[in-house]
């Protein structure tokens, strides 16, 4: 399979909620190209059985489409901790290798690695590693931005945005740090917050990439 196609399932699987139909915007917009490209290769895939489609509404991995997706995922996920953990990697050094290292990872080379890290459940920045059986731990979360003023929260992930990964970490967020909503701006375009005592601002679009438990008053 063509790491072009690998790029369109695992796409699919993190667009996914449930049994519902992701459309070809999402996917469109996921990998940053034409909508018309995102048709033509989706009819590929179904001739795969590699996705169940339906023109003008969307589409979802086959149980097929779905094995290839996890064990990309997982891989990708698997490689972000090795690199952050052993080699200094930051967030978003560790997710642009792991893109690259994604399609080199054999179910072999994943067990062994998952095995040699002593079995981690979620990448750096929060996200949820599947398991051998495909099974991943999905637990509802809130962005950051929806936090109202006096109510505190724990971080417990950070979206794949390479634009804003490395500033991110800069400033502090960390995964399992709390955080307080200190203040908002009237229009909601920027925020105070505290992270370990140190007040911090940030940005709504930042803060729409940071997924919190729920909040608490």
């Amino acid at each position: 399979m063509t790491p072009n196609k690998e790029d369109y399932l695992k796409a699919l699987f993190q667009l996914s909620v449930e049994d519902e139909l992701v459309s070809n915007k999402q996917i469109a917009d996921a990998l940053q190209i034409a909508p018309a490209s995102v048709t033509e290769m989706l009819v590929k895939l179904k001739k795969d059985d590699l996705i169940f489609y339906e023109p003008y509404k969307g589409s979802r991995l086959t149980p097929r489409g779905m094995e290839f997706a996890t064990r990309l995922v997982r891989g990708h996920r698997l490689w972000e901790v090795f690199l952050s953990r052993h080699l200094g990697y930051s967030w978003r050094e560790a997710h642009e290798d792991a893109e690259l290292l994604e399609h080199l990872t054999p179910p072999r080379l994943s067990a062994r690695l998952d095995a040699y890290l002593n079995h981690p459940t979620h990448c750096p920045h929060g996200s949820a590693i599947p398991g051998l059986d495909g099974s991943i731990q999905r637990t509802p979360l809130q962005s950051l931005d929806l936090m109202p003023p006096g109510s505190t929260s724990y971080i417990r992930r950070v979206k794949e945005d390479e634009s804003l990964m490395d500033s991110l970490q800069e400033m502090g967020i960390a995964i399992g740090s709390p955080v307080e909503m200190v203040e908002a701006a009237a229009d909601k375009s920027a925020f105070k917050l505290n992270l370990g005592g140190k007040l911090t601002r940030i940005s709504r679009q930042a803060a729409s990439l940071i997924f919190v438990e729920q909040f608490r008053d």
